[in-house]
């Protein structure tokens, strides 16, 4: 296993990119953004099971939260026709604050879990909804190449 990092800087700056894994949408239920939940093989050695698990249900409970509908979101939907939509320039929705509350929650997990065993997971809405790309860093001191072409490599990198 790599070199445990302490933070999500750390990692980014003593590290390279050895690999990313993605996490495909769910499409079993329906169009509604889940994510699958099949644990890849590329992370047998870095994380358990259980943690990766937990962490892709966490997200799509959220999703779920955010896309169910209910009063709250027929009063945003009537304020927002009553007022041309200017209300959305002076009030967050529903939606967005949930899209807040999973951005919050990747960064809390790359910080506690995944930044420790050299893995950064990406917010899925920077990737269009599409996927949760999980990026694997190697320590770059033991990557098995001499420190020569470790810092040619960091330099390219920049």
């Amino acid at each position: 296993m790599a070199t445990e990092f302490h933070n999500l800087q750390e990692l980014r700056n003593s590290a390279s990119l050895a690999n990313k894994v993605f996490i495909q949408r769910d499409y079993s239920e329906g169009t509604t953004c889940k994510f699958q939940t099949k644990f890849p093989s590329e992370l047998e050695n870095r994380i358990e099971r259980t943690l990766f698990e937990d962490t892709v249900k966490t997200l799509n409970n959220f999703y779920a939260e955010a896309e169910k509908i209910g009063g709250h979101s027929y009063l945003e939907g009537c304020l927002a026709c009553v007022t041309a939509y200017l209300i959305f320039l002076c009030m967050e929705t529903r939606y967005e604050k949930v899209l807040k509350k999973i951005a919050k929650y990747i960064q809390e997990q790359n910080e506690k879990i995944y930044a420790p065993r050299g893995l950064l997971i990406t917010d899925p809405i920077e990737r269009g909804m599409r996927v949760i790309e999980i990026s694997i860093y190697e320590d770059r001191g033991s990557s098995g190449s001499s420190s020569g072409s470790s810092s040619v490599s960091g330099s390219t990198a920049r």
